[in-house]
Protein backbone atom coordinates (compact mmCIF):
# COMPACT_ATOMS: atom_id res chain seq x y z
CA UNK A 1 0.00 0.00 0.00
CA UNK A 2 1.72 3.33 -0.73
CA UNK A 3 2.06 5.27 2.16
CA UNK A 4 3.15 8.68 3.21
CA UNK A 5 6.74 8.55 1.84
CA UNK A 6 5.73 7.30 -1.69
CA UNK A 7 2.89 9.74 -2.28
CA UNK A 8 5.10 12.83 -1.48
CA UNK A 9 7.30 11.81 -4.14
CA UNK A 10 4.42 10.93 -6.50
CA UNK A 11 2.84 14.28 -5.29
CA UNK A 12 6.29 16.25 -6.12
CA UNK A 13 7.02 14.99 -9.38
CA UNK A 14 3.46 14.73 -10.78
CA UNK A 15 3.35 19.06 -9.37
CA UNK A 16 6.31 19.64 -10.85
CA UNK A 17 5.52 17.56 -14.19
CA UNK A 18 1.66 18.99 -14.46
CA UNK A 19 1.16 22.19 -13.00
CA UNK A 20 -0.21 25.00 -14.80
CA UNK A 21 -1.47 22.25 -17.24
CA UNK A 22 -5.40 22.21 -19.07
CA UNK A 23 -6.78 19.08 -19.37
CA UNK A 24 -7.59 17.98 -22.69
CA UNK A 25 -9.59 14.63 -22.34
CA UNK A 26 -10.28 12.13 -19.34
CA UNK A 27 -11.80 9.17 -19.51
CA UNK A 28 -12.45 5.89 -16.79
CA UNK A 29 -11.44 2.76 -18.86
CA UNK A 30 -12.52 1.26 -15.53
CA UNK A 31 -15.51 3.23 -14.42
CA UNK A 32 -15.95 1.31 -11.16
CA UNK A 33 -12.82 3.23 -9.50
CA UNK A 34 -14.68 6.24 -10.14
CA UNK A 35 -16.67 8.10 -7.58
CA UNK A 36 -18.37 10.50 -9.48
CA UNK A 37 -21.07 10.68 -12.68
CA UNK A 38 -20.01 10.18 -16.41
CA UNK A 39 -20.70 14.36 -16.12
CA UNK A 40 -18.57 15.25 -13.50
CA UNK A 41 -15.38 13.36 -15.68
CA UNK A 42 -16.47 15.19 -18.75
CA UNK A 43 -16.62 18.70 -17.00
CA UNK A 44 -12.51 18.17 -16.15
CA UNK A 45 -11.73 19.01 -19.52
CA UNK A 46 -10.38 22.72 -19.80
CA UNK A 47 -9.36 22.78 -16.52
CA UNK A 48 -6.14 23.84 -15.00
CA UNK A 49 -4.04 22.30 -12.62
CA UNK A 50 -3.17 24.32 -9.49
CA UNK A 51 -1.88 22.06 -7.15
CA UNK A 52 -1.03 18.31 -7.31
CA UNK A 53 -0.19 17.37 -2.96
CA UNK A 54 -0.40 14.56 -1.03
CA UNK A 55 -2.78 14.44 2.50
CA UNK A 56 -2.66 11.13 4.66
CA UNK A 57 -3.18 8.23 1.85
CA UNK A 58 -4.53 10.22 -0.82
CA UNK A 59 -3.37 12.17 -3.79
CA UNK A 60 -5.39 15.38 -4.28
CA UNK A 61 -5.21 17.31 -7.61
CA UNK A 62 -6.68 20.96 -7.08
CA UNK A 63 -7.74 22.41 -10.81
CA UNK A 64 -9.36 25.91 -10.96
CA UNK A 65 -12.71 25.07 -10.71
CA UNK A 66 -12.76 21.39 -9.41
CA UNK A 67 -11.33 18.85 -7.31
CA UNK A 68 -9.55 15.27 -7.89
CA UNK A 69 -9.27 13.08 -5.09
CA UNK A 70 -7.55 9.48 -5.40
CA UNK A 71 -6.95 6.57 -2.79
CA UNK A 72 -4.93 4.06 -4.01
CA UNK A 73 -5.66 1.61 -1.67
CA UNK A 74 -3.84 -1.06 -1.39
CA UNK A 75 -2.73 -1.89 -5.26
CA UNK A 76 -3.46 1.43 -7.11
CA UNK A 77 -0.60 3.20 -8.53
CA UNK A 78 0.14 5.95 -10.48
CA UNK A 79 1.73 6.40 -13.95
CA UNK A 80 3.35 9.77 -15.78
CA UNK A 81 3.49 9.17 -18.80
CA UNK A 82 3.29 10.39 -22.55
CA UNK A 83 0.27 9.85 -24.79
CA UNK A 84 1.37 7.63 -27.09
CA UNK A 85 2.92 5.42 -24.42
CA UNK A 86 1.36 1.90 -24.08
CA UNK A 87 -1.68 1.74 -21.64
CA UNK A 88 -0.79 -0.58 -18.66
CA UNK A 89 -3.36 -3.36 -17.84
CA UNK A 90 -6.23 -3.19 -15.27
CA UNK A 91 -5.77 1.00 -15.60
CA UNK A 92 -9.02 2.71 -14.78
CA UNK A 93 -8.43 6.55 -15.08
CA UNK A 94 -6.35 8.28 -17.86
CA UNK A 95 -5.72 12.22 -17.51
CA UNK A 96 -4.33 13.73 -20.46
CA UNK A 97 -2.79 17.13 -20.17
CA UNK A 98 -1.82 19.64 -22.90
CA UNK A 99 0.76 22.30 -22.77
CA UNK A 100 1.62 25.03 -20.33
CA UNK A 101 3.68 28.74 -20.53
CA UNK A 102 5.98 27.53 -18.15
CA UNK A 103 7.40 25.04 -15.05
CA UNK A 104 5.94 26.15 -11.15
CA UNK A 105 8.16 28.51 -9.49
CA UNK A 106 7.10 26.22 -6.05
CA UNK A 107 8.31 23.10 -8.05
CA UNK A 108 10.19 20.61 -5.32
CA UNK A 109 13.70 21.74 -5.77
CA UNK A 110 14.96 17.98 -6.74
CA UNK A 111 12.68 17.67 -9.75
CA UNK A 112 14.54 20.67 -11.55
CA UNK A 113 16.21 19.22 -14.44
CA UNK A 114 14.85 15.84 -14.32
CA UNK A 115 14.92 14.04 -17.46
CA UNK A 116 11.77 12.59 -16.80
CA UNK A 117 10.13 15.79 -16.69
CA UNK A 118 8.08 16.49 -19.55
CA UNK A 119 8.55 19.20 -21.89
CA UNK A 120 5.85 22.14 -21.18
CA UNK A 121 5.08 21.98 -24.92
CA UNK A 122 4.60 18.44 -24.51
CA UNK A 123 1.31 16.26 -23.58
CA UNK A 124 1.65 14.72 -20.89
CA UNK A 125 -0.43 11.69 -18.80
CA UNK A 126 -1.69 10.01 -15.41
CA UNK A 127 -2.65 6.61 -15.63
CA UNK A 128 -4.32 5.56 -12.46
CA UNK A 129 -4.20 1.52 -12.34
CA UNK A 130 -5.67 -1.13 -9.70
CA UNK A 131 -5.44 -4.59 -10.44
CA UNK A 132 -7.69 -5.07 -7.46
CA UNK A 133 -9.51 -2.33 -8.08
CA UNK A 134 -9.97 -1.27 -4.55
CA UNK A 135 -8.88 2.17 -4.98
CA UNK A 136 -11.26 4.59 -6.01
CA UNK A 137 -10.68 8.09 -7.60
CA UNK A 138 -13.43 10.65 -6.30
CA UNK A 139 -14.88 13.91 -8.92
CA UNK A 140 -15.70 16.35 -6.30
CA UNK A 141 -17.47 19.35 -8.73
CA UNK A 142 -17.19 23.06 -6.90
CA UNK A 143 -20.20 23.14 -4.69
CA UNK A 144 -20.67 19.80 -4.00
CA UNK A 145 -19.70 18.37 -0.74
CA UNK A 146 -19.45 14.51 -1.48
CA UNK A 147 -17.77 12.81 1.04
CA UNK A 148 -14.52 11.28 0.82
CA UNK A 149 -14.12 7.85 3.39
CA UNK A 150 -10.91 8.45 5.02
CA UNK A 151 -11.42 12.16 4.70
CA UNK A 152 -13.83 13.45 7.51
CA UNK A 153 -12.65 15.27 10.20
CA UNK A 154 -12.81 12.88 12.66
CA UNK A 155 -10.99 10.24 10.31
CA UNK A 156 -7.86 12.03 9.54
CA UNK A 157 -5.38 13.65 11.93
CA UNK A 158 -2.60 15.62 11.35
CA UNK A 159 0.31 13.87 8.61
CA UNK A 160 2.87 12.45 10.40
CA UNK A 161 5.52 14.62 9.09
CA UNK A 162 3.26 17.95 9.32
CA UNK A 163 5.47 21.21 10.69
CA UNK A 164 2.93 22.00 12.81
CA UNK A 165 2.91 18.30 14.70
CA UNK A 166 5.59 19.13 16.89
CA UNK A 167 6.73 17.46 19.98
CA UNK A 168 4.30 18.83 22.31
CA UNK A 169 1.07 18.20 20.08
CA UNK A 170 2.58 14.65 19.64
CA UNK A 171 2.18 14.07 23.42
CA UNK A 172 -1.45 15.63 23.42
CA UNK A 173 -2.79 13.69 20.58
CA UNK A 174 -1.05 10.39 21.64
CA UNK A 175 -2.90 10.67 25.13
CA UNK A 176 -6.20 10.13 23.79
CA UNK A 177 -5.33 6.71 22.12
CA UNK A 178 -5.38 3.28 23.55
CA UNK A 179 -4.30 -0.21 22.42
CA UNK A 180 -0.98 -1.52 20.76
CA UNK A 181 2.07 0.36 19.37
CA UNK A 182 1.35 -0.76 15.48
CA UNK A 183 -1.91 -0.28 15.25
CA UNK A 184 -1.62 3.54 17.16
CA UNK A 185 0.93 4.33 14.22
CA UNK A 186 -1.99 3.00 11.67
CA UNK A 187 -4.58 4.54 12.74
CA UNK A 188 -5.33 7.51 10.57
CA UNK A 189 -6.87 9.81 12.89
CA UNK A 190 -4.30 9.88 15.14
CA UNK A 191 -1.45 10.66 12.60
CA UNK A 192 -2.04 10.31 9.00
CA UNK A 193 0.20 8.63 6.18
CA UNK A 194 1.77 5.60 7.76
CA UNK A 195 0.61 2.08 6.88
CA UNK A 196 1.94 -1.37 7.20
CA UNK A 197 5.63 -1.10 6.68
CA UNK A 198 6.44 2.23 7.71
CA UNK A 199 4.96 1.79 11.04
CA UNK A 200 7.34 -1.41 11.18
CA UNK A 201 10.61 0.73 10.67
CA UNK A 202 9.20 3.64 12.89
CA UNK A 203 8.93 1.25 15.58
CA UNK A 204 12.23 -0.14 14.72
CA UNK A 205 13.69 3.16 15.19
CA UNK A 206 12.32 4.01 18.55
CA UNK A 207 13.27 0.46 19.93
CA UNK A 208 9.51 -0.47 20.69
CA UNK A 209 8.16 -3.20 20.17
CA UNK A 210 4.81 -2.99 18.04
CA UNK A 211 2.26 -5.72 20.26
CA UNK A 212 3.35 -2.87 23.21
CA UNK A 213 0.58 -0.63 24.89
CA UNK A 214 0.39 3.00 25.15
CA UNK A 215 -0.58 2.94 28.04
CA UNK A 216 2.97 1.80 28.85
CA UNK A 217 4.93 4.08 27.63
CA UNK A 218 7.27 5.99 29.68
CA UNK A 219 7.02 9.42 28.77
CA UNK A 220 10.84 9.42 27.39
CA UNK A 221 9.48 6.60 24.88
CA UNK A 222 6.52 9.32 24.12
CA UNK A 223 9.18 11.49 22.79
CA UNK A 224 11.14 8.62 21.26
CA UNK A 225 8.29 7.61 19.17
CA UNK A 226 7.81 11.44 17.74
CA UNK A 227 11.47 11.62 16.86
CA UNK A 228 11.31 8.32 15.09
CA UNK A 229 8.64 8.95 13.31
CA UNK A 230 9.85 12.11 11.92
CA UNK A 231 12.81 10.53 11.65
CA UNK A 232 12.33 7.12 9.42
CA UNK A 233 10.04 9.74 7.14
CA UNK A 234 12.84 11.76 6.35
CA UNK A 235 15.77 9.34 5.91
CA UNK A 236 13.21 7.68 2.93
CA UNK A 237 12.10 10.34 1.28
CA UNK A 238 15.38 11.40 -0.25
CA UNK A 239 15.43 7.43 -0.95
CA UNK A 240 12.90 7.76 -2.99
CA UNK A 241 13.10 10.91 -4.88
CA UNK A 242 16.33 9.03 -6.11
CA UNK A 243 15.10 5.91 -7.21
CA UNK A 244 10.82 5.55 -8.05
CA UNK A 245 11.02 8.26 -10.79
CA UNK A 246 10.33 7.58 -13.85
CA UNK A 247 8.58 4.88 -13.12
CA UNK A 248 6.19 5.96 -10.00
CA UNK A 249 4.13 2.93 -10.36
CA UNK A 250 6.88 0.97 -8.65
CA UNK A 251 7.33 0.65 -5.23
CA UNK A 252 10.68 0.90 -3.52
CA UNK A 253 11.09 -0.91 -0.10
CA UNK A 254 13.98 -2.88 -0.31
CA UNK A 255 16.02 -0.29 1.99
CA UNK A 256 14.01 -0.43 4.61
CA UNK A 257 15.54 -1.75 7.51
CA UNK A 258 13.31 -4.64 9.06
CA UNK A 259 9.84 -4.76 7.18
CA UNK A 260 9.51 -8.20 4.88
CA UNK A 261 13.42 -9.03 6.25
CA UNK A 262 12.19 -12.05 8.62
CA UNK A 263 14.92 -13.99 9.11
CA UNK A 264 17.84 -11.90 8.28
CA UNK A 265 20.06 -10.06 10.92
CA UNK A 266 18.46 -7.05 12.38
CA UNK A 267 21.21 -4.15 11.38
CA UNK A 268 21.55 -2.78 14.67
CA UNK A 269 22.28 -5.38 16.88
CA UNK A 270 22.36 -8.56 14.40
CA UNK A 271 19.65 -10.77 16.30
CA UNK A 272 17.19 -12.35 14.07
CA UNK A 273 14.18 -10.34 12.72
CA UNK A 274 10.69 -11.80 13.80
CA UNK A 275 8.00 -11.77 11.71
CA UNK A 276 3.82 -11.99 12.42
CA UNK A 277 1.30 -12.52 10.32
CA UNK A 278 -2.47 -11.76 10.93
CA UNK A 279 -4.94 -10.33 8.83
CA UNK A 280 -3.07 -10.14 5.72
CA UNK A 281 -0.25 -8.51 6.88
CA UNK A 282 2.80 -9.09 8.11
CA UNK A 283 4.87 -7.19 11.05
CA UNK A 284 8.29 -7.60 11.51
CA UNK A 285 10.47 -6.09 14.53
CA UNK A 286 13.61 -7.34 16.46
CA UNK A 287 13.18 -9.12 19.98
CA UNK A 288 16.84 -8.26 20.55
CA UNK A 289 16.76 -4.32 20.72
CA UNK A 290 13.19 -3.91 20.59
CA UNK A 291 11.44 -4.03 24.33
Amino acid sequence: MPELPDLTVVAEAFHAALAGRRIEAASAPAPLAVRGTPADLIALVGQRVLEIRQRGKFLLIELDVDRVVANPMLSGRFQLAAPAARLPGKTAVVVRFGARPDRPSDAAAWTMGAAWLPGDADPSEIRFRDPTQMGKVYLIPAGLQRPIPGLGPDEIGPDADDPDLDLIAWRDRIRRHTGELKALLRNQAFIAGLGNAYSDEVLHAARLLPMRKRASLAAEEIDDLYRATRDVIAAALPVLRHRVPPLFETQVRDFLAVHLRGGQPCPRCGRRISEIKAGGSVTSFCRGCQV
